[in-house]
């Protein structure tokens, strides 16, 4: 069995790719510190460069730099509730869980979700629920969300994402290959367009 508590992640991969991707925030550097990519990836020799990389079923674990932009926009809070749509190899679930106060976590594939649970569980993180469930429909039984991240292509904005997300909160989601920051105001959505990006797409997008 992996041990992550043996991981170390390198220098090099925070200073090159985390650091200027995410305006150099501190919280979000400490994540990725404690949180080893290798150990969500089986101990994959590529686990610390900046690449999407494939973790079977035909799914990814993002680009590290990304992860990082989209963490930064997100603009998370120590006391928030957040939801993750795509939990994949549970690797952002993970980082999520050193931002946010509690962090829901939907995957569309049952073997992947266990896997992920299982590398959660491992590190003893607690403040994470994982579930089987279809990301397009959220997971209305814990919303609203102060901030939702998604990490799956979508066509179009998920309504029950709309509806899921707290005023005041702000939705990251790959909306026709463009990173968008959806905030909510006064019950109305504002979009601001980010960077050009690919994801798998979203299932009943």
């Amino acid at each position: 069995m992996l041990d992550y508590k043996t991981m170390k992640v390198p220098e090099y991969f925070i200073d090159k790719y985390i650091r200027p991707s995410c305006h150099d925030d501190q919280r979000i550097v400490e994540a990725f510190n404690t949180v080893p990519r290798q150990f969500f990836m089986d101990n994959n020799p590529k686990a610390y460069t900046n690449d999407t990389q494939p973790i079977g079923m035909g799914q990814t674990i993002s680009q590290p730099s990304l992860v990082a932009e989209m963490l930064y926009e997100l603009e998370i809070d120590k006391n928030h509730k957040c939801l993750e749509i795509g939990a994949g190899s549970g690797f952002v679930t993970a980082l999520l869980s050193k931002l946010a106060d509690e962090v829901f976590a939907l995957e569309l594939l049952s073997e992947l979700r266990a896997k992920a649970q299982e590398k959660i569980r491992q590190m003893k993180i607690i403040n994470v629920r994982l579930f089987t469930a279809d990301g397009a429909l959220g997971f209305p039984d814990k919303a609203p969300y102060d901030r939702i991240l998604v990490s799956a292509g979508a066509k179009n904005m998920p309504k029950a994402l709309e509806d899921q997300l707290a005023e005041g909160g702000i939705m990251i989601i790959p909306l026709n290959d463009i990173l968008t920051k959806v905030i909510k105001n006064k019950g109305e959505l504002t979009q601001k367009q980010l960077a050009k990006v690919r994801f798998v797409d979203f299932v009943n997008s």
